[in-house]
Order: structure tokens, then C-alpha cells, then sequence
């Protein structure tokens, strides 16, 4: 079933029927204040940390899903029926209330019809501000005048804690009380301590307050719920908390002409009590929001319009245009803080997470990227290792690492984890080679645990010899706490056949940087390494596949005619992608997860699941067959596989993987897909699993970067480097002709794409403003400020 569609000209997904199978999410707001929301205006909003910050509830995993949330009753003071501004919490009969969502770049719209009366409700956070507004247009389309009582409503945590809110509750049920100040209810944490972080308001601007409540059990009232409040159905009493449980909840008396539209706007914060007044008092202004609004649209979409495509599958275009792009900088914005299953309990950015999501954004926002990869570089050890967790109060130079046993207790990592740095080496390669910025190699930056900076390039040497420093018995890199797969435990001296591809390409990476420094010695000493290590590589090959590595007594994980988990993904496509991989290995390789891999909802990590014959390490054995690193269809790994199979030149199947892991492609069959079909998910049940296809954990994930640069570098075949850039598509034969808009360092690529004999790869010829070019390199002498391009396959 569908239940909505994507509107590519206002850059939204439309959700035309919000009994969706799930909460379909957007995200709003800044790392400064951060709020999801669900088509029914469910979620929460929390200051810099979903787990510390926490402002408003969300009851995760509930049998009534998706409350509470941001809610607008109306109820008709003439015969007392009463509904939401969203289709719940009342949940009014369909076929009398109609309601449309349209999630937009980074805010919400839901807009309702029932009983004569219209809705418009505006969600978002204004740029830069750390507090979000809720804009309502109610208008009469009805005949009759009519007398309508409006109650904004929202509850408040009785802790910024997550935790100590939801479970500590013989001491938060007793800290929080609550104020009625005019036009908003200022709720307060800890009173005596005068602490202006604890401190949270919800205010109306617009119209006059005639009635209050700041106590939640009051407003919902005994064995009742939100549908049915008592605050609703028998109008707020002016009640205030005082222990308990606090809210917000604003009511005005409105009368309406016929055909009469007014507005009124809800603003939620946590702000001391003179910022709340003044706050709420500014928005008496008309038209403040439509400006606020226009603003956070020209900054959106000034960001999108850094790449534009145009191809035949108007899915793809949706999802590289606007929804791919988008979900990108929600990962690098958030990483993994908050969302509907990720409850907030994460207080800080995970490593490998981090600097992976990074990546996704780059082609769109290289000056973004930069500021983030300097904040993960000074999150990485002296040793070259990253700390597998960065505080959001990192203190570079101070900080404790798995060494000491205070980092461990308040992280609970216990050691470090064998990739984490490596990833630093694509990150700092794509930002370079977007924005021509070598002299970011000469930036000096500190390192998490002393007072001492480095420049990038000593960095990425530095993580070069973390992993040279930690070998297991045939060479390989040591498996450590874990590789990316944080299931697999190969043990301390256990040996990842990943890693390797990793470090070898991290290897190759640096020695052009090494070129570039004239830093003869080192080079030499990488050729070596390089050579050394692609001897290494020979041992891990089985036939057909790459082995997933060695555990630290010596078996071999991931051989041929092993019956639980002989074939495992990454190490294939990543054979390619590093360069490892022979021609001849790469095709075959690459063919063998075709076969074994391949499923019709894209591609399992591994396969078959663990069940009888896991070690102790297989920590994937926990899950269901089909679920997650257990033979799911683990998503960020869709990305690599869609990449390999580009830069192998076979654009069908680079499509194909990209065709079945994309969300778009399930809009037509939601109720399989569960999740929202214009975001990617964590992971996709596989061929194992009674439903195959339901996909799990929305918006924060890898999946998000590694299908952008799988999709950018490989199918679209955009690789720029400091002096130009190489335009090599690997696509499906029906994309005949085509075109793309790329912005490169203040330049304008006006891109066509003429394929008429339907070849999937191959640049037959070049044209730059008339002028024929040999090969798919464009060098940037040949570019000016605005470009027409074609590219003849």
C-alpha cells in the first residue's frame, strides 16, 4: 500500500494517509536544539544531547505508539466535539478528517480538514535559534460562524537526564514545578538552585490565554489518555504543578467568520523565564514565521543545489536531489543521538560513525565536512587509535582514553577498536579532492589526550602506525575490540581481512600525500608497506571469495564450504574498492556475492546465519536469522557494494543494488517496508527472516553517506581531485540521455550525458564549451565560472 509521495519541486514527501505503518519521521533544528517529529506530530526536542537535554517526552516502544508529541486540540464550544491539528491523538474516524503531512527540509507541515474547520500547523526551528516554533493558520470554510476553544499542548521531562526521568522516579517526581507567566507556562527543575539551564517554557503569541494547566495529570486526568483528555473535554482549570508532572498547555477562545483564517503561534524552549517573555513577546510580529521559514528553505536548498540531477528514474533524482542528500546531514549533524530507536541514551559521537557519515555531505558542503573532520582529528589518540566514543564536551588535549580506567567507566568502551582511524583516510582524501585545499595537510590540530598538535598528515602517519603497531600472527592487522562489524569479535590478536583492505588503502592514500609533502623517506618506507601488505592479502584469498579473517587461535572465518557464514560482503567489495583486488579476483569476487548475496531487498552482510556452528566471538548469533549482522541486509553495507560494482564499469548491477536498497523503491509497498520509503534504515530483513524486506532504525545511519558516495563516485562517476575533475558514470543502458548540475569550488557543471548505444560505462569523448577533450579527466584550466559539458558514452 502507498501512503504518500514525493513532491520534487518543494523538495517534500507528502503523506496522504497517516495511518502509516510506523511514525515516519523528520528531523528539525541544529546541534544546538534538536526535535523530531512524526507525521501525527509525535516526538520530542532535547538542548545538544538526546540523553542530557531532554526537554519534552517520548514514550519509546509503546503499545500507543508514537505519544505524546507537539499537539493542537480544537474542540466547538457550541456542541463540545473536539479533534487534534494532527490526526492524533484524537484519531478521529478517516473518512470525516483528512490530513496531509508534507516533511520538508528540516520542517513539518500538517494540515487537517474535519467539521468545517481547516488546519495548518508549521513546525520547525529557526536557523540558528535554540528553541522551535509551532505555527497554526485555523480557518472557517464553513458557512456559520463559529466559537472554538484552541489548546496547545506539550509535557515536559522532570529531568534533562533521559534516564533519571524515565526511571529515577522517588527523586524527579519531586523536583519540577511550574509557573504561569501571561502568554506561557514556565516550568522549573530544582528551584533552590537558581540554575537557568533548568528552566523550560511553552508560550502563545497571537491571541490572548484564557485558560492554563502546567500539570500533566491534570490536564490528561485519571484512567484517560491523550485522545480523551480531561483538560479537553472539560476545558483547563488555571492548575499549576508542584512535584509531579509538568506540561504545558495553552488554551485562547477564538471566533471565526466565515471563510476567516487566524493565527496562532506555540513556541517551546528551554530559556529562563525574562528570555521566554521576550521571546514569546517578538513573535507578536506578523509574518515573523513565513521569514524564518524562507530562511531555513534558502539555506536547505542552497545546500541541495550543489548537485542536481536529472536522469530517466524520477526515484533516484528524488532521493540524490533532496532525500539521500538530506538524511546525510541529519547523520553528520546528529550521528546516532536521537530518534525513535535510538532512545538517547548515546551522550557523544561515535568514531567510525562519524567520520563515515562525514563523507555523504562533502560533495554538497566541503566547508561543513572540514570543520567536523578537524573536530574528529583532535578526537584521535597520540597513538594514532580514535576514541571510540567523542563526548559532546570533548576537551581536546585533556581527555582520557581505553588506557584509563575512567574513560572506560564513562564511555563503557574498554579498548580501542581496529578501524575507527582508518576511516580518516577516504574522509580527508574526498575533502581535498572536493575543494583543492591541500594545505589542509599542513593544519596543526591537537590530540585528544595531551597538549600537543600535529599536522593532518603527521595524523593520518600516526594512524598508519596505530595499525602497523598492532599486527596479529600472519601480519593483519589485529582485530582488537572489533572491526566495523561490532558483532564480530576475532579476539585481541584475531586478524580482519577488512582491516587490511583498509590499512592498504590508507596506505595508498598517503603516499600521494607523501609525494605531495617531498617526503622521500616515507614514501619509500609506504611502497614497502604497500607491497607487504598485498602479500598479505594473498592468504585471506579462497577460490571465489575473500575470507572475512583469521580468529586469534587461527581458524579461518568466512571459508568456502563452511556451513554457517562462508560468504561475507565487505571483504569483497572492498577488495575492489582498495585496490587489492586483482581484475581477475574483483569479477570474481564480485560475482560471488551476486550469487550468494543477493536477495531481492539488496544485499546480506553475510551469509548463511549463524545458528549451530558460531564461535564465541559471533556475537551476531544473538539475532534472528535474517536480522541484522546476522544474514540481515545491514544497509551501510549496500553503499560499498554499489561503489565496487560501478568501478568495476557494470552500471546495471551497481543500479541494481542501488534500485533494491532504496527506500523510494518500496513507496508502493510501505506496509512490507514498515519504515519511512524516503530514508534509509539501519538494516532489511533477509531471505532467512518470514518477512523479508521490513526494514529497521530510521534516519541515523552509515546507510546514508556510503549509498551518497556510492551513488556520487560510482553511478554518477563524479571524482574530482585538487586540479580537475573525472566524469565516468556507471549506469544502467536505458539511461540514454541525462544530465546533472555540479557546483565544484565557485564553478557551475552544466552536465549532459549523451548514451544512444545504451552502454552502461565508458566515456567514448569529452566536450568543454565546444572544445573536445581526450579522456574522462577535465582538468580545471579547461573550466570558468560557468560550464557546458558533454559527456559521450
Amino acid at each position: 500500500m502507498q501512503y504518500g509521495h514525493f513532491d520534487d519541486k518543494n523538495r517534500e514527501y507528502v503523506i496522504t494517509d497517516p495511518a502509516t505503518p510506523s511514525a515516519w519521521a523528520n528531523y528539525l533544528g541544529s546541534p544546538e536544539y534538536g526535535a523530531i517529529i512524526s507525521n501525527n506530530a509525535g516526538g520530542y526536542s532535547f538542548v545538544k544531547s538526546g540523553a542530557k537535554g531532554r526537554i519534552i517526552r517520548y514514550r519509546f516502544n509503546s503499545v500507543t505508539a508514537d505519544q505524546p508529541g507537539r499537539y493542537i486540540y480544537i474542540r466547538d464550544a457550541e456542541d463540545g466535539d473536539f479533534w487534534s491539528a494532527s490526526w492524533m491523538p484524537v484519531g478521529k474516524p478517516r473518512d470525516a478528517y483528512r490530513s496531509e503531512c508534507r516533511h520538508g527540509t528540516a520542517y513539518t507541515l500538517i494540515s487537517s480538514q474535519y467539521g468545517g474547520i481547516e488546519t495548518e500547523t508549521l513546525y520547525y526551528v529557526p536557523l540558528g535559534a535554540s528553541h522551535e516554533v509551532w505555527r497554526l493558520k485555523i480557518t472557517n470554510t464553513g458557512a456559520r460562524p463559529r466559537k472554538l476553544a484552541v489548546t496547545g499542548y506539550a509535557e515536559f521531562t522532570n529531568d534533562s537526564n533521559y534516564e533519571q526521568d524515565q526511571v529515577n522516579l522517588q527523586y524527579t517526581l519531586f523536583i519540577s514545578r511550574t509557573y504561569f507567566k501571561g502568554d506561557h507556562i514556565l516550568q522549573v527543575l530544582n528551584e533552590n538552585f537558581a540554575d537557568p539551564n533548568k528552566e523550560r517554557f511553552f508560550g502563545l503569541a497571537g491571541t490572548p490565554v484564557a485558560a492554563y494547566c502546567g500539570d500533566r495529570d491534570k490536564f490528561v486526568g485519571a484512567y484517560r489518555g491523550y485522545a480523551d483528555p480531561a483538560g479537553i473535554s472539560g476545558g483547563l482549570k488555571n492548575d499549576l504543578n508542584y512535584n509531579g508532572n509538568s506540561c504545558g498547555a495553552l488554551c485562547s477562545d477564538i471566533e471565526l467568520a466565515p471563510g476567516e483564517t487566524k493565527e496562532l503561534i506555540y513556541l517551546l524552549g528551554q530559556k529562563r523565564g525574562s528570555e521566554a517573555a521576550a521571546l514569546v513577546g517578538g513573535y507578536k510580529k506578523p509574518g515573523r514565521a513565513d521569514e524564518e521559514l524562507a530562511a531555513l528553505k534558502a539555506f536547505w536548498h542552497g545546500k541541495l543545489d550543489n548537485l542536481r540531477v536529472n536522469t530517466p528514474d524520477h526515484k533516484f533524482n528524488s532521493m540524490v536531489n533532496v532525500w539521500n542528500a538530506y538524511q546525510c546531514f541529519i547523520t553528520f549533524i546528529w550521528s546516532r543521538a536521537a530518534s525513535f530507536q535510538y532512545c538517547g541514551l548515546r551522550n557523544g559521537y561515535g568514531y567510525r560513525d562519524t567520520v563515515q557519515d562525514i563523507q555523504g555531505i562533502i560533495h554538497l558542503a566541503p566547508e561543513m565536512a572540514r570543520g567536523q573532520i578537524e573536530f574528529m582529528l583532535s578526537a584521535q589518540v597520540s597513538n594514532g587509535a580514535g576514541l571510540p566514543l567523542v563526548k559532546y564536551n570533548h576537551a581536546p588535549g585533556r581527555e582520557t582514553t581505553p588506557d584509563d580506567a575512567a574513560y572506560i567507566k564513562e564511555t563503557g568502551h574498554p579498548s580501542y577498536r581496529a578501524d575507527d582511524a582508518l576511516w580518516l583516510f577516504p574522509t580527508v582524501r574526498k575533502y581535498i579532492d572536493e575543494s583543492g585545499d591541500t594545505a589542509f595537510l599542513d593544519k596543526e590540530i591537537l590530540f585528544a589526550d595531551r597538549e600537543e598538535k600535529a599536522s593532518v598528515y603527521e595524523h593520518l602517519k600516526r594512524a598508519i602506525k596505530f595499525s602497523m603497531d598492532n599486527l596479529g600472527a600472519h601480519g593483519m592487522p589485529a582485530g582488537l575490540h572489533a572491526d566495523w562489524n561490532d558483532c564480530l569479535r576475532l579476539g585481541k590478536k584475531g586478524e580482519s581481512t577488512f582491516v587490511l583492505f583498509q590499512l592498504y588503502y590508507a596506505a595508498r592514500i598517503l603516499r600521494d600525500y607523501a609525494v605531495l609533502k617531498n617526503d622521500g623517506a616515507y614514501v619509500e618506507w609506504l611502497d614497502k608497506t604497500i607491497e607487504e601488505l598485498g602479500g598479505k592479502a594473498a592468504l585471506c584469498w579462497d577460490g571465489d571469495r575473500w575470507i572475512r579473517g583469521f580468529r586469534e587461535d587461527g581458524a579461518i572465518i568466512g571459508k568456502r564450504g563452511d556451513p554457517e557464514a562462508s560468504m561475507w560482503l565487505n571483504p569483497q567489495s572492498w577488495g575492489v574498492i582498495s585496490g587489492v583486488s586483482t581484475p581477475e579476483r574483483a569479477e570474481i569476487s564480485m560475482d560471488s556475492v551476486y550469487r550468494e548475496l543477493n536477495t531481492p531487498y539488496g544485499t546480506m552482510v553475510m551469509h548463511p546465519p549463524y545458528k549451530k556452528h558460531a564461535f564465541d566471538g559471533a556475537l551476531m548469533l544473538c539475532f534472528n536469522g535474517g536480522t541484522k549482522e546476522n544474514a540481515g541486509i545491514f544497509s551501510q553495507t549496500q553503499g560499498w557494494a554499489i561503489l565496487a560494482e560501478a568501478l568495476l564499469g557494470h552500471g546495471d548491477r551497481a543500479f541494481e543494488y542501488w534500485r533494491k536498497a532504496s527506500p523510494a523503491y518500496m513507496n508502493e509497498d510501505a506496509d512490507r517496508r514498515v519504515l519511512e520509503p524516503y530514508v534509509h534504515g539501519q538494516f532489511i530483513e533477509g531471505r532467512d527472516s518470514p518477512f523479508a524486506g521490513r526494514a529497521h532504525v530510521h534516519w541515523l545511519t552509515g546507510t546514508a553517506s556510503t549509498v551518497m558516495v556510492g551513488t556520487v563516485e560510482g553511478i554518477l562517476g563524479l571524482r574530482p581531485s585538487p586540479d580537475g575533475i573525472v566524469i565516468d558514470p556507471s549506469i544502467p543502458g536505458d539511461w540514454t540521455d541525462w544530465s546533472m548540475v555540479k557546483k565544484l569550488r565557485g564553478k557551475t557543471l552544466n552536465i549532459k550525458v549523451s548514451n544512444p548505444d545504451g552502454r552502461r560505462h565508458g566515456v567514448k569523448a569529452v566536450t568543454v564549451n565546444g572544445q573536445r577533450l581526450g579522456g574522462a579527466f577535465i582538468p580545471d584550466a579547461a573550466l570558468k565560472a560557468e560550464n557546458d559539458i558533454l559527456i559521450e558514452m
